[in-house]
C-alpha cells in the first residue's frame, strides 16, 4: 500500500470517518474516498452502496473493473439511562456488531453488579461527551425519562449527525421534549430525526422486546443512513 493511501486511511481511522479505497484493475491507479466527498456518474453510485454495506468486492464501471474496498468506523451505541432496557440491549447489541456504552450519573441505578462487563460510566453525560464526543457512526439511545439526563445528549448527537437518534416517551412525552430542545437551539429537521417512540414497531411490552426493537432500528438505520457521495 502506498504511503499516501496509508497517510489518508490512519487520519480517517484517528477521526473516525470512513474511508473507501478505489483500485482501477486495468492500470493499478488508486484512489481514496472519505465519506461526504462528492463522486460523479456510476462510479459515485456504486462508492454510496459500498459505505453502506462496508463490504468489499470488484465493479463494472464504463467497461472498466475496479476493486472498492471499504474501511468504515466500527459503529457503536451510546445509551443514556442505566435500566432495564439498557441491561437487555447490552447483551444484545455486542451480537450485531455494536460496541455499547452506557452513561448514567445516577449512581443506584449505574452500578458494576447490574452491568456486569459492560461500559458504564457513572457520570453526566455533558462531562463525558467533552472527552468522548459522539459522532456519526454513533447511535444515541435515551431511556432515563429525565430530561436533566436525557436532553443534552440528545441535543448533541442531533448537532452532530449520529446516523440514529431515540428517545423512550410517549407522544405526549416527545412533544414537550420537542420544545426544550428548540429552545437548545435545535431545528424542526433536526428534531424530526429523533426515533420516539423508540424502536420499531412490533407492539414491545417488555424491556427486553424495547430492546430489541430499539437495536432492529439501530440496524435499520445505520444501513440505510444518507450518504453525500455521488454528484
Amino acid at each position: 500500500m502506498q504511503l499516501e493511501t496509508l497517510t489518508k486511511l490512519n487520519a480517517a481511522r484517528r477521526d473516525r470517518r470512513a474511508a473507501m479505497v478505489v483500485t482501477d484493475l486495468g492500470s493499478n491507479e488508486v484512489r481514496v474516498i472519505i465519506e461526504g466527498e462528492s463522486v460523479a456518474g456510476p462510479l459515485g453510485e456504486e462508492v454510496a452502496k459500498a459505505f453502506r454495506s462496508g463490504k468489499a468486492g470488484t465493479v463494472e464501471i464504463e467497461g472498466r473493473s475496479v476493486f472498492l474496498n471499504a474501511h468504515l468506523p466500527p459503529p457503536r451505541i451510546v445509551v443514556i439511562g442505566a435500566v432495564h432496557i439498557s441491561q437487555a440491549l447490552a447483551r444484545i447489541a455486542p451480537v450485531a456488531g455494536y460496541d455499547l456504552t452506557i452513561i448514567d450519573p445516577r449512581t443506584a441505578f449505574a452500578t458494576e453488579e447490574r452491568f456486569e462487563g459492560v461500559e458504564l460510566i457513572a457520570d453526566w453525560p455533558e462531562d463525558v461527551l467533552k472527552d468522548r464526543p459522539l459522532d456519526a457512526y454513533t447511535a444515541l439511545a435515551a431511556v432515563t425519562h429525565d430530561p436533566k439526563i436525557d436532553d443534552f445528549p440528545l441535543s448533541e448527537a442531533l448537532r452532530v449527525g449520529c446516523f440514529y437518534v431515540g428517545a423512550l416517551g410517549s407522544r405526549k412525552t416527545h412533544a414537550k421534549r420537542v420544545e426544550r430542545l428548540r429552545e437548545m437551539g435545535r431545528t424542526d429537521n433536526e428534531i424530526g430525526r429523533i426515533a420516539a417512540p423508540i424502536g420499531v414497531d412490533i407492539g414491545a411490552a417488555s424491556p427486553a422486546e424495547i430492546a430489541l426493537a430499539t437495536l432492529a432500528q439501530i440496524v435499520q438505520a445505520f444501513r440505510r443512513r444518507d450518504l453525500v457521495t455521488a454528484g
